[in-house]
């Protein structure tokens, strides 16, 4: 088996590999030879996400599943399928891979920023 690259940064950690429309190829850092973190594959599993929307949007909603460990040795593959692209909204469900088996699912949603939402929080006195 082919030595994978070790990424030296966060920066190229979430550095994918674009291997197809909507495939990539994240790469471990290797601290640890006897586990994969799961942070590291919900981060690369969003930025897949990320390289798929247009430009404008941002994440919106993300939810993640642990289904199975991953191993450090190997190298995740990241599936990404549009479910939907609205005029303001992106829907994705990434997969992350290892060894033909699914060991992360998300789903996120992206939405274009929109000015609003921010608040003032109530004088404790207002509170009644």
């Amino acid at each position: 088996m082919p030595e994978l690259p070790v990424p030296r940064s966060l920066a190229d950690l979430l550095d994918l590999e674009v291997l197809d429309r909507d495939l990539f190829r994240g790469f471990n850092v290797g601290l640890d030879r006897h586990r994969l973190f799961g942070g590291q594959v919900a981060a690369q599993a969003l930025c897949a996400a990320g390289l798929t929307v247009p430009d404008d949007r941002l994440p919106h909603s993300i939810h993640g599943y642990f289904l199975r460990r991953g191993r450090p040795d190997r190298a995740v593959i990241l599936h990404v399928d549009r479910d939907r692209d609205g005029g303001s909204f992106s829907a994705r469900h990434v997969r992350a891979v290892q060894d033909g088996e699914v060991i992360f699912s998300m789903l996120a949603s992206f939405a274009v920023e929109r000015p609003g939402g921010e608040f003032e929080a109530l004088a404790r006195s207002d509170r009644r």
